[in-house]
């Protein structure tokens, strides 16, 4: 298991979890919803440059974007701390995604039914660097609910790999999702896989 003692101490641990998924899928929503801190956001109107290469269709009414990252804490207790980092979701941000999962416990992939096809670069990218990921299925208003296991065979994510449904503003469900990770990344951990 990943983790960072934050200031050398052996009483204090901090571990780091990604937020991740394609764009508009509800990454800094999510973080802003759970953050005891006021998130550290890099959100900027979207332009008209970038309209030309970005993909806004099911996501019409999104006016911003992030260029960067997101950043919030959860305090477990004195000492133990989750930071969280929403990752970009446009493609040409995602060079940026190898640094930020230097250290990291695990990821949550956040889905979109409306989009689900965004949500394979992130699968993919965890994968590949055999980082301990989930899928959250975030339930936006309107959006067609699918049974879960119709979800995991379209992204071809493997049966141990947890996939629950979400709403990204609720804290009791971001909360839930973070533990499923948190318990995912240490079962990982204990079989060595």
């Amino acid at each position: 298991m990943d983790y960072a003692r934050s200031d050398g101490r052996s009483d204090t641990l901090a571990i780091k979890i990604l937020i991740a998924g394609g764009f508009g899928v509800g990454k800094t929503t999510m973080v802003s919803a759970v953050s005891e801190i006021q998130p550290l956001s890099t959100e900027e109107l979207l332009s008209d440059r970038g309209a030309r290469v970005d993909d806004t269709s099911g996501v019409e009414t999104k006016t911003t974007t992030t260029v960067a990252l997101d950043f919030g804490r959860i305090t477990l207790r004195e000492g133990l701390w989750i930071y969280l980092f929403g990752t970009p979701g446009q493609d040409r941000f995602w060079f940026m995604w190898d640094e930020l999962a230097i250290g990291a416990l695990g990821a949550v992939v956040l889905a979109d039914t409306r989009r689900l096809g965004d949500a394979f670069p992130a699968v993919d990218f965890f994968e590949q660097r055999r980082i301990p990921y989930m899928v959250a299925v975030n339930l936006f208003d309107g959006a067609r609910r699918h049974d879960p296991a119709v979800i995991r065979r379209a992204l071809a994510v493997p049966g141990h790999v947890p996939l629950v449904p979400c709403d990204a503003r609720e804290r009791e469900s971001v909360k839930e999702v973070l533990l499923t990770l948190v318990r995912h990344a240490r079962e990982m951990t204990r079989v060595g896989a």
